[in-house]
């Protein structure tokens, strides 16, 4: 893993080398195991290297391949090495010891701008190639590790950091005010319809499934992977889906725990951290190492006050993986001295732009801190489970089987589910028709939709189109209906700035703590294998997310792996933990609603009502309170613009 830079001249004009080592000293704000760089007249390639897999370790970076007249700098881990051994005819000899960045290098050595199709994992890379004077790079297809770049008067400039760019003597730090527009108009967690563009005028960024050339003056960008319209499979029995899930995971999870340190995991008392954790500790015994699990958990004084079907403490879930599992070395962390309001300051550096999911900005960066300190390398998730492993909507699922009129298998359905959850079946049926014909139910039952509070100032919403650009890209924040479950999910997979966030922080919060997050739920084969499997496979018998439920019979106590009445919740206790600081944070907000610098931007109208209605006292259900979360996000963006200059 590393933190790359570079800066390309596409004119005759030769590099200023000074101007690289001052990217470089940027970097040196990370941890590193190795610092090197390249250069000729016209290029400069720079690498601050963390030693994070067994052939990483003393790697030559930037690579410069002779033969081939090719160079490289990559923050990489490639996953299908196996696979790539085989069609680049690596020698046997070499296959132990060859670095993800010469597979990179060989991979377009032989296909060329088509080789980020061939390789699975997590990268962003770029390279020079000397013979056809062109630069070619590209980021892995969610976008798990970042590549900023600049373009202005025939220089090109590139790195895994925001602010090295900002360095530079041609560019300046000028808020992009398109891209804070979108992030205050969005609702949802992610941040911009763009996924070239940044909060800095003129910083933009490879998007997820992309790859980049320069050449001739010009610079291109080709999506090279796009997860749509994947073939159904078809076999022959349910016993065969359980296998073909555990042979593609288990292979997913196998890929990603290659590190000469030690492997941590975050885990929590769901289906797909749990299966994560499982499958890890199972194949770290192979080795005699043991996995570390990190699980956070409310501070001891919070009462939990979410509903009956919500868990916010989930140790006993926790423990009964744990044991069930064996091989894991559990840690339990509560974090006590920090809140979402303390964290602010830390991780607007860190992310180096403004951020919505404070919720668990707290517990993020103590487990990442902790683990760190415990010499972890690797530190698996399973962030993206809902979407693939543990996929099963079984509300949505009977919806459509009421909209397709198969009366006999929906009642079956409902019966077995009835019967699962105890709830009454004429209850069920009523949600279902609901999510089946949300229109014609709006007319029967007219109901009030409640939407998110609005904090752009209408005046910035207007200059800027904001809301006119979100339309166009099929985003109405103004929508009644709730889109089902399947529409959802085909835009996680098709929309890539539903990638950007996670790739961003995770990218960041790695670097400051030298060790990689990994995810093998996000594993490209292991999407393709989800998407490929019907849907009744997803749900059956009553069961939602049945799939992994069946598959996971030896993996996770029944506890875990047949809970279909409690859902874990994270982060519930983070109003409870601002108690001390909540006349500090009102202070702050009274001051930002007075602010004209800031009222610029948000909706100060807005942002005092919001006050007025929970700035008294800090109740902890203010923890998922539209309210609390806009005054959150205010707060946020109000520190970002007065830091700014």
């Amino acid at each position: 893993m590393s933190a790359i830079a570079g800066i390309y001249h596409l004119n005759d004009e030769p590099i200023n080398l000074e101007h690289g080592r001052r990217m470089m000293k940027d970097l040196e704000k990370y941890p590193a195991d190795d610092i090197q760089t390249w250069h000729n007249e016209k290029v400069f390639f720079g690498c601050h290297a963390q030693w994070i897999t067994p052939e990483s370790v003393g790697e030559q970076m930037p690579f410069y391949d002779y033969e081939r007249q090719l160079v490289i700098t990559a923050d990489a881990i490639i996953d299908n090495r196996e696979e790539l051994y085989e069609k680049l005819q690596v020698h046997n000899d070499d296959r132990n010891i060859i670095t993800d960045s010469q597979l990179i290098l060989l991979a377009y050595d032989k296909w060329g701008g088509e080789s980020p199709k061939y390789l699975v994992g997590d990268f962003a890379f770029m390279i020079w190639d000397e013979r056809k004077k062109k630069l070619f790079g590209a980021r892995d297809f969610s976008g798990t590790r970042t590549l900023y770049y600049f373009y202005v008067n025939n220089q090109f400039a590139f790195c895994t950091a925001i602010k090295p760019l900002l360095v530079l003597p041609k560019i300046k730090k000028i808020l992009n005010e398109s891209w804070l527009a979108e992030f205050l108009a969005i609702p949802v967690n992610f941040e911009s319809v763009d996924s070239f563009s940044t909060i800095y005028k003129g910083v933009e960024q490879v998007p997820p499934s992309h790859s980049i050339t320069v050449e001739n003056g010009r610079l291109s960008f080709n999506r090279y992977c796009t997860l749509t319209d994947i073939r159904k499979i078809h076999l022959k029995t349910d016993v065969d889906y359980e296998e073909a899930f555990r042979d593609v995971f288990s292979k997913a999870v196998k890929s990603r725990v290659r590190t000469h340190h030690r492997v941590g995991a975050h885990l929590s008392g769901g289906l797909d951290s749990g299966s994560v954790a499982s499958f890890a500790a199972r194949e770290l015994k192979n080795t005699n190492k043991l996995l570390h699990t990190f699980s956070y958990v409310p501070v001891d004084d919070f009462v939990d006050f979410t509903h009956k079907s919500r868990v916010a403490n989930e140790k006993s879930y926790i423990k009964s993986t744990v044991q069930f599992v064996g091989n894991i070395n559990d840690q339990y962390l509560s974090f006590d001295d920090r809140n979402p309001f303390t964290e602010i300051d830390e991780w607007l550096e860190i992310h180096e732009m403004p951020y919505k999911f404070f919720e668990n900005t707290f517990w993020l960066r103590g487990i990442y801190e902790e683990a760190h300190l415990q010499g972890i390398g690797v530190l698996l998730n399973g962030q993206r489970g809902n979407w693939t492993i543990s996929w099963g909507p079984v509300l949505d699922y009977y919806a459509v089987l009421l909209k397709k009129m198969n009366w006999i298998k929906l009642y079956n359905e409902l019966s077995l589910y009835s019967q699962n959850i105890m709830v009454n079946k004429s209850r069920i049926m009523k949600v279902v028709r609901k999510k089946a014909f949300p229109t014609l139910s709006n007319l029967i039952q007219k109901e009030d939709p409640f939407h998110f509070p609005m904090i752009i100032n209408p005046g910035f919403a207007k200059k800027t189109g904001v809301l006119e650009k979100l339309h166009e890209n099929g985003i109405d924040i103004s929508a009644s209906e709730l889109p089902s479950a399947y529409e959802v999910r085909k835009r996680q997979f098709e929309k890539l700035y539903y990638w950007n966030t996670t790739g961003t922080y995770s990218s960041k919060l790695s670097l400051k703590y030298s060790l990689w997050e990994r995810d093998p739920t996000n594993d490209l084969r292991v999407i393709n294998f989800s998407l490929s499997v019907p849907e009744e496979q997803y749900v059956r018998k009553g069961l939602d997310r049945s799939l992994i439920r069946r598959a996971t019979n030896e993996y996770l106590p029944d506890k875990v792996r047949l809970n279909l009445l409690n859902r874990g919740v994270q982060g519930a206790d983070g109003v409870h933990r601002m108690k001390k600081f909540w006349d500090s944070f009102v202070s702050e907000l009274q001051q930002l609603s007075v602010d004209p610098i800031v009222g610029e931007f948000l909706d100060l109208k807005e942002i005092n009502r919001a006050i007025l209605k929970i700035g008294k006292e800090a109740r902890p259900e203010y923890a998922f309170d539209f309210d609390f979360r806009i005054l959150m996000r205010s707060l946020i963006v109000s520190r970002f613009i007065k830091n700014l200059n």
